[in-house]
């Protein structure tokens, strides 16, 4: 830690401000650069239309996340104070990877929407942080944010440019991938003596009250999260009401089945903190789809039972059997909803919900962010 942390944290600073120095513009200079007309304008104005959400997106990234993994009483700066440093690696390099790869190795010139995706991109990673969170050092950390975040930017090329496939809350792309690349990293940290669990593994008051100031931040802000990169103002709202809805659904659902299979009824922190928030990650893959309110509280609903079942039955089953030790239970929140959300999104489609993919749109020459014009004619 005294050598090796502080090096290779200088090192990598170092190494994005030579990459963003060649390859990372202002928007604006772009734009600067073509015929000066409506088009040009208009993008600009729908970057900064996005400021808005992209500060709830942030707010989620730095203080949600960050304040839900409280809950352990001798990881609270860990939890909050790791989260930031891993953040801020990962949105530089998140910025970096995802323009390259998407722009093909030329300029990247940074609008609201790119600052969105890198955020995204640092999701990933700090999902996977509550999986290994005790058992990985800062050094450690800035490693896999590197590797990880370069794996899943290429895995969300894949899905959205080949495969065309429409994930607009990013169930599958980012809480999915993020919850089980953790899963993997920590059976390979596993330790035997984590088995039958760890003296620190435990919370008490007030870590759990700093841990559900983290979970109503998230369950505020998450129809942001979901309708952040939708291309035109109907999906968008499409999206705020669907995810908003299957929130609500999943409280209900999440604090009944707690009090159901907990001991004389009585609620579990560890639900309510987690478990609540299911339903946002469920309903992300089909949230710009007209699922209807009803559709969405349902998908909800299934997600809070999902999640509380898996924290009861199938966390102690991945560490007793498959030596697989899950500190934060980001299999429950982020992996088993990521994993119905796909399997909604699947049924939606079937049912004619969908109208489309946002992300396998391409843009013709006289597209530009939702505001499309007639193309020329012959």
């Amino acid at each position: 830690m005294k050598l090796l942390f502080p090096l290779m944290a200088i090192v990598l600073e170092a190494s994005m401000i030579i990459l963003f120095g060649f390859f990372v513009k202002y928007e604006t200079e772009q734009n600067a650069i073509q015929p000066l007309n409506n088009t040009n304008t208009t993008k600009v104005d729908r970057s900064l239309e996005l400021h808005p959400l992209f500060q709830d997106v942030h707010v989620m990234i730095f203080v949600g996340i960050g304040f839900l993994m409280t809950f352990l009483k001798k990881y609270g700066f860990s939890s909050v104070g790791i989260n930031l440093l891993i953040a801020a690696l990962g949105l530089q390099w998140g910025t970096f990877i995802q323009g390259i790869v998407h722009h093909h190795g030329q300029t990247i010139y940074i609008g609201i929407k790119n600052m969105i995706n890198a955020d995204f991109s640092t999701a990933t990673v700090l999902i996977s942080f509550g999986a290994v969170l005790g058992k990985i050092s800062p050094a450690q950390m800035l490693i896999m944010t590197i590797i990880e975040i370069t794996v899943f930017a290429g895995n969300e090329y894949v899905v959205g440019e080949i495969f065309k496939a429409s994930d607009i809350g990013a169930s599958m792309t980012i809480h999915a991938f993020g919850a089980y690349f953790g899963l993997a990293v920590a059976g390979v940290l596993y330790r035997p003596g984590l088995r039958w669990g760890h003296e620190k593994e435990e919370s008490v008051y007030h870590s759990d009250l700093f841990a559900m100031i983290g979970t109503l931040f998230l369950w505020i802000f998450w129809p942001s999260f979901n309708s952040a990169i939708a291309e035109t103002t109907e999906q968008q709202y499409t999206a705020i009401v669907n995810t908003y809805f299957s929130l609500v659904a999943c409280v209900l659902t999440a604090y009944a089945f707690s009090s159901f299979v907990g001991k004389r009824g009585k609620l579990d922190m560890v639900h309510i903190q987690n478990a609540t928030l299911a339903g946002g990650v469920a309903v992300g893959t089909c949230a710009d789809m007209e699922i209807h309110p009803y559709g969405a509280m349902i998908i909800g609903g299934i997600a809070g039972i999902v999640s509380v079942l898996g924290f009861k039955f199938l966390t102690p089953c991945l560490t007793e059997k498959l030596r697989i030790h899950d500190t934060c239970g980001v299999h429950n929140l982020h992996g088993l909803p990521g994993v119905i959300g796909g399997l909604a999104s699947i049924v939606a489609i079937v049912l004619g919900a969908s109208k489309g993919s946002p992300r396998g749109k391409k843009l013709t020459m006289n597209e530009d962010d939702g505001h499309n014009q007639p193309e020329p004619k012959d």
